[in-house]
């Protein structure tokens, strides 16, 4: 066998497929950092207070994605993979009335949530009335007057256009079959595929967000636990000497 040294400057792209069907999930070329690694903590048996004998425990293994660019379905990882088509959006709107008393909103709200204000007085005093699909009818008909605009505050049930992923307590994360995908370069010059498999990675339940108007964009990262398979197998590196690069 022909050892040749190798080095490595590339980010891993990464092959993520449902564990059970090892159908493909998400093709993921966008992260900035992958990592993964393992661990394996000794105890030994002591002769006269020394170490005499040494038993590795289970491997305990991780893959970890790190990134500030990513679709949304991304964060599915963290809930059950699955992406939801209905969601409900607050709404604040300014609408001018073109009838005394009524009131026409942008949209349908959910029953129970609208509240009307003057112009200024958001979340002072609301005024009554009753709503029909998109239709406010002020309970004192001299509350709205005509061409006079008024601050609406509702809650939206939009099933279009919309994507959710949900967090709870009864979705879990699901398993996946992950392998990463990367190049290392020879002191020969040569292009050398590698690959790194997480066979059966459980996605930790961890997720920091934060927005600011300052500094370098958000940056996210996923951390997978890597498990045993129904072969014991956890994690292995492949490296690809009859494919170009």
């Amino acid at each position: 066998m022909n050892d040749i040294n190798m080095a490595n400057r590339q980010c891993c792209d990464l092959d993520i497929r449902d564990y059970k069907t090892k159908a493909p999930w998400m093709d993921a070329k966008f992260c900035n950092t992958t990592t993964m690694g393992f661990s394996s903590d000794p105890v030994f048996a002591m002769k006269k207070g020394a170490k005499a004998i040494k038993f590795d425990n289970p491997l305990d293994g991780t893959i970890a994605l790190t990134f500030q660019m990513a679709p949304f379905r991304l964060y599915a990882m963290l809930s059950d993979g699955e992406v939801e088509t209905s969601a409900v959006i607050a709404r604040k709107e300014t609408v001018k009335a073109t009838a005394a008393g009524t009131l026409t909103l942008s949209n349908v709200p959910v029953s129970g949530t609208v509240f009307v204000y003057a112009e200024g007085d958001w979340g002072g005093t609301a005024i009554k009335g009753t709503v029909a699909e998109k239709a406010f009818t002020a309970t004192t008909e001299g509350d709205i007057a005509l061409n006079t605009s008024y601050v609406v505050g509702y809650l939206e049930a939009k099933t279009d256009g919309v994507k959710r992923i949900v967090f709870n307590n009864t979705r879990v994360p699901k398993d996946f079959y992950i392998q990463m995908s990367t190049l290392d370069k020879n002191e020969s010059g040569e292009i050398v595929p590698v690959r790194m498999t997480a066979y059966k990675a459980s996605p930790q339940r961890n997720l920091d967000l934060s927005f600011s108007s300052e500094g370098d964009p958000a940056e996210i990262t996923i951390t997978c636990d890597c498990l045993e398979d129904e072969n014991g197998d956890v994690l292995d590196m492949i490296e690809i000497t009859d494919e170009v690069a």
